[in-house]
C-alpha cells in the first residue's frame, strides 16, 4: 500500500511546477497549462485524503468532480479569450495584451 506522504509529495511537486510555470511564462497558453497542473495537484490531494481519512464518505470524490468541472470551464473560457485576443492583437504574449487601456 502506498503511503499518504507519497501522494502528497507528488501533489506538492506538481503544484510547484505549476506555480513556476505561471510566474515564469509569457505565453498565455503555457500559463493556462500551468494552472491545469495546479488543479490536478489539488485533485491528487483531495483523492489521497479521501482515501486515507474517510473512504466511506464520498465527499472527496464529489469535490474532485467539482474541480474537474471548474478546470474544464476554465480551459474553455480561457482558450476562447486567448483566441479572441490573438485575432485582434496577433499575439498571445500576456504582457502585450492591454485591452482595457484607452
Amino acid at each position: 500500500m502506498i503511503a499518504l506522504w507519497m501522494y502528497l509529495l507528488v501533489a506538492a511537486a506538481l503544484f510547484c511546477i505549476g506555480i513556476y510555470g505561471v510566474l515564469s511564462r509569457r505565453n498565455a497558453v503555457s500559463i493556462l497549462m500551468s494552472i491545469e497542473l495546479m488543479l490536478n495537484a489539488v485533485n491528487i490531494n483531495l483523492v489521497a485524503f479521501w482515501r486515507y481519512l474517510t473512504p466511506q464518505n464520498m465527499g472527496g470524490q464529489a469535490f474532485t468532480a467539482f474541480v474537474f468541472v471548474i478546470a474544464a470551464a476554465e480551459a474553455a473560457v480561457g482558450l476562447a479569450i486567448i483566441i479572441s485576443v490573438y485575432r485582434n492583437r496577433k499575439s498571445v504574449i500576456v504582457e502585450d495584451v492591454n485591452l482595457l487601456k484607452w
